[in-house]
Parts: C-alpha cells; sequence; structure tokens
C-alpha cells in the first residue's frame, strides 16, 4: 500500500510527523492510500486511538483527507504545495499573460485619498479600543450593498477576499466538513479549504456561474458550506444571472441550515448587475474586495452577513490582528466617496480585450470562455503540452491546474496586460498550440 516507505511513530505527534515527511520527500505521492488505523496500530504497536488522533492531525493540516469506508489518502494537492507554485516563469522577451493582476493603467491614483485619511489620522490618532470599523467606511459600504440588493446586515472589514473567507468558514466549521467549491475556481481557494482541515466538493460552472444540479448534488451528499463567486469568475469569467440566480435559490432554500459565502471581487470592473444570492440560507456572508478595482495592496475587502456570522468575525480578528488599518479603511472609503474609479469605463476596457480574444479564438476553431472580469478560459487536451508550446511561441500561460479539481485541462489567459493589436498574435498562439478541442470542457 505504501511502496518502501514506512510510517514510524509511538505518539500521534511523531506519526502525524512522519507522514508528512513522506509526502514532503515525494515518497508519498498524491491520492496514495494510508493504513487503515487499526493495521498501522497493529503495525506500530500503538492503541488505534493513537493514530486516530494522528490522522485527525493530518486532516486538519490540509495534509490527507478522509471518505468513510474508502479510508484516508494523501491529498490530490498537499496544503504545502500551494497551486500559485503551479506556474510557468516568463523568461526575457516572453509576454506574461498569467499573473492575474489587474491593469495598472486602471487602477486610480492613490496619493490624495492616501493623503486625507493621514490628515484625519493626524487630527484625531487611531488607538487601541476603538470600533475595527471606520464609519465613513461603514456607511458607503452599506449604501453601495444596499443598491445592489444585497441583504441588510452589519459591516466587518478583512484584509481582502481570502482572509475573509477563510475566517468566516472557521468561524461555523469543523474540521472533515464539507465545503462544495467551483470547479474550475479560485485557486487560493481551493488550496485554503484543506489547509483548514476541510472537504472540497467540486461543482462544475458554466458562463452564469454554479450549475443547479450540481450544487444540489454536493448538498445532498452533506456539503456544509457553499462558496460562490457573483461576477468575474476566476478562472472562467463566469457571471450570475437573474434566471440562475433564481435557480440557485432554490436549491438554497431546501438546505436552510448551509453556509452561504458570495465573493463579490468583480465589482468595480464588471458592468454587469449583480444578482446576490444572500438571506435564503440562516447563515451567510457576502465578500466584496478592492483588490481588482483600486489595487491589490490596499488589501481591504468589506464583509456583510447575518449578524451571528458577522459577530462570530469580529470575535475572531479580535483575537489576531485585532482590525484591519482604519488608515487604509478611510483611504478607500475616500476613493468610493470622491468615485475614482467608473466601473463602466474599466469593465469596458477589458471587455473589449477579453470579448476580442474569445471572437479571436473561436474563429480559429478554438473552444474560449470570458464573460466578464479579466480572465479567459482555454480547455485544451493537452495541458502541459500547450503551456510548453506557448511559452515557446513568447506566451506565458497559467497551467489550468491550479484552478482545478475534476474539470478537464485547461489554460487561463489573463487580458489585462493586452492592447487590442496583441490580441490576433495572441489567439494564432494559442490555437496553434491548444490542439484538437477536448471531448469534455468545463460545465
Amino acid at each position: 500500500m505504501l511502496g518502501e516507505y514506512r510510517i514510524e511513530g509511538r505518539r500521534a505527534s511523531e506519526i502525524a510527523a512522519s507522514v508528512e515527511r513522506g509526502v514532503g520527500a515525494g515518497a508519498l505521492e498524491p491520492g496514495r492510500l494510508l493504513p487503515p488505523m487499526r493495521e498501522l496500530a497493529l503495525t506500530l504497536g500503538v492503541n488505534p486511538n493513537t493514530v486516530a488522533a494522528a490522522y485527525r492531525t493530518l486532516r486538519e493540516r490540509g495534509v490527507i483527507e478522509t471518505d468513510g469506508r474508502r479510508g484516508s489518502r494523501v491529498r490530490p494537492r498537499p496544503a504545502t504545495t500551494a497551486r500559485g507554485s503551479i506556474r510557468v516563469e516568463a523568461p526575457p522577451g516572453v509576454r506574461d499573460v498569467s499573473k492575474g493582476n489587474p491593469d495598472p493603467a486602471l487602477l486610480p491614483p492613490l496619493g490624495a485619498a492616501l493623503a486625507e485619511a493621514a490628515r484625519r489620522e493626524a487630527e484625531r490618532p487611531g488607538l487601541y479600543g476603538e470600533a475595527p470599523v471606520d464609519e465613513e467606511f461603514a456607511r458607503l459600504a452599506r449604501a453601495a450593498l444596499d443598491a445592489d440588493g444585497v441583504p441588510d446586515g452589519p459591516v466587518a472589514v478583512a484584509s481582502g477576499s481570502l482572509d475573509a473567507i477563510e475566517r468566516v468558514l472557521a468561524v461555523h466549521l469543523r474540521a472533515g466538513d464539507a465545503v462544495a467549491v467551483e470547479d474550475p475556481g479560485w485557486g487560493s481557494l481551493l488550496d485554503l479549504v484543506p489547509a483548514l482541515g476541510l472537504r472540497p466538493v467540486p461543482v462544475a460552472v458554466d458562463d452564469e456561474g454554479p450549475l443547479p444540479e450540481a450544487m444540489e448534488r454536493a448538498l445532498r451528499d452533506g456539503a456544509r458550506a457553499v462558496i460562490i463567486t457573483d461576477r468575474a469568475q476566476n478562472p472562467t469569467g463566469a457571471a450570475v444571472g437573474a434566471a440562475r440566480a433564481d435557480a440557485l435559490r432554490r436549491v438554497l432554500a431546501d438546505h436552510p441550515d448551509v453556509l452561504l459565502v458570495e465573493d463579490d471581487h468583480g465589482h468595480g470592473i464588471v458592468d454587469l448587475p449583480l444578482h446576490p444570492l444572500a438571506g435564503v440560507t440562516r447563515h451567510w456572508a457576502f465578500v466584496r474586495s478592492a483588490a481588482k478595482a483600486y489595487g491589490p495592496d490596499l488589501r481591504i475587502a468589506a464583509l456583510t452577513g447575518d449578524s451571528e456570522t458577522v459577530d462570530r468575525f469580529l470575535g475572531r480578528q479580535q483575537l489576531g490582528p485585532g482590525w484591519v488599518s482604519r488608515l487604509l479603511q478611510r483611504a478607500v472609503a475616500q476613493l468610493w466617496a470622491t468615485g475614482a474609479v467608473d466601473a463602466a469605463v474599466v469593465a469596458r476596457s477589458y471587455g473589449q480585450r477579453r470579448d476580442g480574444l474569445v471572437r479571436a479564438l473561436r474563429r480559429r476553431g478554438v473552444e474560449a470562455y470570458g464573460r466578464s472580469g479579466m480572465n479567459v478560459w482555454v480547455p485544451v487536451s493537452d495541458e502541459t503540452g500547450a503551456v510548453t508550446r506557448l511559452l515557446g511561441a513568447g506566451w506565458a500561460v497559467a497551467p489550468g491546474a491550479r484552478f482545478r479539481l475534476d474539470t478537464g485541462p485547461a489554460v487561463r489567459l489573463t487580458v489585462s496586460g493586452l492592447t487590442v493589436a496583441d490580441v490576433e498574435a495572441l489567439a494564432d498562439a494559442v490555437a496553434g498550440a491548444a490542439g484538437p478541442a477536448p471531448a469534455r470542457s468545463y460545465g
């Protein structure tokens, strides 16, 4: 079962460490089945409860996953090997369309907003013991959420979307719980879920977001939480439309105890209307990041949700960083108040490049997706080959393995660094590298 590798140890911590060493050294490959607890206990001469404790530690660290009677396996991509490491470094002379960054030319200048925040800080310095959320930030965030139909709820602030989602999951779920995630989906999130000791359950998506039947299947199979991207889904560009939102609400209404987390990181760069799902379940959280529209280094995301969820979030946050810099909150509030970003203009700029690339690829017989945001998803028959051939043609792209669980091979292209003139050249390179269209695409 384990080949040549021998698990050792007498205490739970020693057994867990032995497995982790095997995984780190590559002796225990992803997907490798571990011995049943009683069998390993007999081999090591220890109590089965000791092995059970070791396996529990490994699950909580995201090293292994357990599927009932099927046993425990080294998880397909251990948390110690982040998906972000699955990348292609662009050598000199190669255009990099892999990183997923916004176009710096579309980000607003921060000087005036930071200066105003500093001026206010000089008048009244932020000290310990103050409210974690700046009043003006909360007021403007809540007004924007109200305008988009997000249910009423208190406002909290996190250091970006992933920080918000991590804390919400942590205060509601326990190790071993299943979480329904989009497939393909955000690579950092697909790493985070098992790193928290949770089990990701893939939910197929199409241009309109998660498929209702796939969501229903995941919830019927025991998923305790659902994470949905409303717009500009990474990597496919999917956006939840009105009809799809209605269908997903009907599915969620049959599972009122599930935790719903919505990620609206596309706010400010997308001109498609928001169709929030929040409020259908008892516990919910809605996260809106400023990263894509105002700058990734601001590390600000507004969070709202039901009162219990937000209260738990704030309580846990207080035991860690305490709060997100109110200085930065005031700067973002200033950017909002002055209309520093025109979402329609930004969306149009990304849309010209994204839609142009999708059309150019389809003219060449290449299947491509990108309904909103800054990314285009291209299914391929041979992912490694396509990435290698594109690199040889002068383009570094993101391997689809960073973003998928059960979905077939693909590559992700970020359009934010392209000019309209680049589109045809990139489409030619992708058409030459993609190979025959795969039998199964995403969704």
